[in-house]
């Protein structure tokens, strides 16, 4: 066991020491932890879920592929997500994501090569009278234009690199 695979061994078990009843019912708040703790699902964590929950692998692998909150390649620290509802749409959501695109090389549905950003698009998030609008991280930003996003991005990721 290499020694990568030893911490994510020591993380998972730290995760699921918070169910000690071994409850397959708490499988997928279990899997909303685990992607917590590694911002997506290793292979490892969803092996030793399996175990620890005495479910079949492919079980634990069908869940976290039916959910699409729940990912299986690495993810970025960060995401951005630009709403292409009709409202934002009409407003200009399209410039918006294509600016995106421009500024960090990375499609919709992304995550640019250095884990910093995931680049999202979602079909509508209910916020219409602000749009066009994007999500940075939780935060809704509303009336943006493609300047503004560029700058946001870029101040999240200079500042992200300066820590």
């Amino acid at each position: 066991m290499s020694e990568t695979q030893a911490t994510d061994t020591g993380r998972v078990a730290a995760v699921l020491a918070r169910y000690p009843r071994h409850d397959p019912g708490d499988l997928v708040n279990i899997l909303h932890d685990l992607q917590a703790e590694f911002r997506y699902l290793t292979e490892t964590a969803l092996q030793e879920a399996a175990a620890y929950l005495g479910l079949p692998p492919a079980q634990v692998y069908g869940v976290t592929t039916f959910y699409h909150g729940f990912h299986t390649e690495p993810r970025g620290e960060h995401t951005c997500t630009v709403c292409m509802g009709t409202a934002c749409h009409v407003r200009g959501a399209p410039r918006l994501l294509e600016q995106l695109e421009r500024d960090t090389g990375v499609a919709a549905g992304g995550t640019t090569p250095d884990l910093s950003l995931n680049v999202e698009e979602v079909s509508c998030v209910g916020a219409c009278a602000i749009g066009p609008l994007v999500i940075l991280d939780g935060d809704t930003h509303g009336h943006m234009t493609a300047d503004d996003l560029s700058r946001l991005v870029t101040k999240l990721l200079d500042n992200e690199g300066r820590e």
